[in-house]
């Protein structure tokens, strides 16, 4: 398998006063097409802001990041919006759905950006949230929906543009046990249909559903190992 993902010494410093603050100290990583990858730490880590870096919402003050063979610092501003939105999906713990919209607004939005006809966008987004069960929601706004329900919505929008990369930051983090396990077995479906998954999250219950665990902290890599005791999606919900 190719590499995805390749971070070269990756650091990233803040300036306060005087004073130089290391968010994350010469990370280097490789992630594998169709890898399952959590990130775990604890507060202060780095992870978010490791994840900020794969996402391209933001930028390392030294090392290399090489996405798909190419080297984020020679993109373009217009570059990296394009790549934010055809070749990474984003699912947030807070969901980060419009209000007022419909569910189906809210999975099609990505796809007014790239540009899509209005009709071609509404058969996508159907496709998506039937793909994750939500065929009957379609015109629900988000204050009628259960929390998992939301979720659900913000995976269908990750998923909408057939992102190679789904970028999830403690996507059970609002939920309770039971739909946190339904969420996680719907990443899981979605890994096995091809895509590369990169989990934040604080919480082992939840990273022992990923194929790989790399643990940070103080802006370091602390451990990588490969999972070898991953809990599935059916396991769980048969215990």
């Amino acid at each position: 398998m190719s590499d995805i993902i390749v971070l070269k010494n990756i650091e990233k410093l803040y300036k306060i006063g005087k004073e130089l603050i290391y968010a994350l100290r010469d990370i280097s990583l490789n992630v594998q097409k169709n890898e399952y990858v959590a990130l775990m730490g604890p507060s202060g880590s780095g992870k978010s802001t490791l994840m900020n870096m794969l996402g391209c919402l933001d930028t390392p003050s030294n090392g290399e990041y090489i996405l798909n063979g190419h080297s984020v610092a020679t993109m373009s501003d217009s570059q990296l919006a394009e790549i934010r939105n055809k070749e990474i999906g984003f699912v947030f713990q807070t969901f980060n759905l419009l209000p007022r919209a419909t569910t189906l607004e809210n999975v099609a939005l990505p796809l007014v950006y790239a540009g899509m006809s209005k009709a071609a966008r509404e058969e996508r987004a159907k496709e998506v949230l039937e793909q994750v069960g939500l065929g009957d929601r379609m015109s629900h706004k988000p204050n009628e929906l259960s929390g998992g329900q939301r979720q659900r919505v913000a995976i269908a929008r990750a998923l909408v543009n057939n992102p190679a990369i789904i970028l999830a930051d403690e996507p059970t983090g609002n939920l309770d046990s039971k739909t946190s396990i339904e969420i996680m077995g719907l990443l899981e479906t979605i890994h096995n249909n091809g895509n590369t998954i990169i989990l934040v999250t604080h919480e082992e219950d939840i990273a022992i559903h990923a194929h790989r665990i790399v643990r940070l902290r103080d802006g370091l890599v602390e451990s990588d190992t490969v999972n070898t005791n991953i809990t599935t999606y059916k396991n769980r919900v048969s215990a």
